[in-house]
This record gives structure tokens, sequence and C-alpha cells, in this order.
């Protein structure tokens, strides 16, 4: 078994430790059955320039950007525990039809691209792509088994200047498993029903967005990552992060005892990582 501290990364507290690099080439150099399981979200296809070389989503083809995550999530697979689960967090997108660049704005800086991305092969302008049922079933055929689809509902979502579909309200959190059988703890994410009782936690989840000062791109919400910690580790077990980003998942390891592990490439959000994750945990 793999000791937490001979994870080689930047120790940020007694819990969390911060790899600063490419998930591509760090996860090569961690041993296989590390991690009692793995929650990210990354970059999603097509929606944000971070103007980082090599940097996932930039990728032109949809399939290049669909190969290049499941090969990262075959390392992550090799990481985990036997009974390990993946949970992972993806957005959808609509074609940019063949707009070369997009404007940024006031409430949004990181909108502002430099690329767009054809229209994939097959697909017609304003077509909804259908990013997280592609990349879910090719993580299927690549030996993941897929569990279980969940609706990230956002209460408060952004709205949308369109007027010939409904806005967007939603993501997909795809719960998937290394083995048949894994660990996963029903008793720690139930939720209240009609009678006061509690039942079973359904597949959709009311969650409101909510971001940090400072921030400019999107972060996982507090809340959605602890349902997905609760149900797939145990206190003292080692969660994987391999697009750290803000470091949201370091912050809720530290407050339900969980060690992690983040993976992040650009620098700029290292920084950002290592100052809210050493200033905002010594608060919960």
């Amino acid at each position: 078994m793999t000791e937490f501290k001979k994870i080689d990364g930047e120790e940020l507290t007694s819990a969390t430790k911060l790899i600063l690099g490419d998930s591509r080439k760090v996860l090569a150099s961690i041993p296989e059955n590390t991690f009692q399981c793995c929650i990210t979200s990354p970059p999603y296809w097509g929606l944000r320039d971070y103007g980082i070389e090599g940097q996932i989503g930039a990728e032109f083809i949809i399939d290049d950007y669909i190969k290049d995550l499941v090969d990262i999530f075959r390392e992550v697979r090799r990481t985990l525990k036997e009974d390990g689960t993946l949970w992972l967090n993806i957005g959808d997108s609509f074609t940019s039809g063949n707009r070369k660049w997009r404007d940024s704005d006031k409430k949004n800086p990181a909108r502002g691209m430099s690329y767009r991305p054809p229209t994939p092969e097959g697909l017609k302008p304003k077509d909804l792509i259908g990013v997280p049922w592609r990349l879910a079933f090719a993580l299927q055929n690549d030996g993941w088994y897929l569990r279980s689809d969940i609706i990230w509902n956002k209460p408060n979502c952004q709205p949308e200047s369109v007027k010939d579909r409904p806005t967007r309200s939603h993501e997909f959190v795809f719960l998937l498993s290394k083995s048949k059988k894994y660990f996963y703890d029903p008793e720690a994410i139930k939720e209240p029903a009609s009678d006061g009782k509690l039942k079973n936690r359904r597949s959709v989840w009311n969650i409101n967005t909510n971001g940090f000062k400072g921030a400019h791109f999107a972060v996982f919400p507090p809340e959605l990552v602890k349902v997905c910690m609760l149900a797939g580790s145990e206190m003292n077990s080692i969660v994987l992060d391999p697009f750290f980003g803000s470091g949201t998942v370091g912050i809720v390891a530290e407050q339900l005892q969980r060690k992690c592990v983040g993976i992040e490439l650009n620098p700029e959000y290292v920084d950002i990582t290592k100052n809210r994750i050493n200033e905002l945990v010594l608060k919960f």
C-alpha cells in the first residue's frame, strides 16, 4: 500500500498535497491501488481558453478531446483501489457555427477565447454536441463500469439570452467504478423524505453554484463534492482530483477527514489553490 507521505507533491496542509504538472504524466508515476476514489471536473470542450499549451479542452476535434480524457482516466483507474470509484462532472456545449473566436464579458472574463473548434463532423450549426454521454460511453468501452448518471440541477443557474430553447440549468455527474463490486456508502448521503424519514439518495441533486472572491472560472460547489466524497470514501482514505483547479476537493477532504492529492497544470490556479486551501481550511 502506498503511504500518503510518499506521494511526491507540495504539502499544503497535513492532509492535502498539490502536484503541479500534466495529469497524463503525473499519474504515470503514482503506484496502482493508491486512491479510494476520484472526484473531478475536467475542462469542458471548447468553452474556455486557459492559455496553457497542451491544455485539455482545447482540442480542435471532439474525438481527440474524448481520447485524451479516456487516456487520463485509464491511469486514474489504475491508481484506484480495486473497490474505487470515479465521480465525474462534465458539462455539454453547442456547436460554434464555425466562429473562430468569442468575446469575454464582465461577469465571466474566462468566457473570451482566441480560438473556437469547428463544428464536429456529422453535426450541424446549433446542434447540442452531447459531450457528457460521448465521454461516458467511451469510458464504459474502455473498461469502466458506468453505474449512474446524476443530474446536477442548478437552481441559481446563470440566465441565457436564447429564445429558441430552454435555458440550461443542469450538468451531469457520472458515477463509474473500477470493479463490479465497489465501495459505496448509501447511509452517508440519504436525503429527507416527505414523511420526515430518510430515503435513498435520488439521482437529481439540487445544488447551487457558488464562487469565491478572485475566481474568474467555474468552481466545484463544495456541497456537490461533499456528497460524492461521503458516498465514495471512508475517513483517512486518499481522494484524487487530477484537475484540481481551485482546490475545492482538497478543502472538502479536510472537512471530512480525508486525504487528498490534487494535480493541476495551470501555475496561476496553483497559486490560487495554495492561498485558498491554506487560508480557508482553518475556518472549517
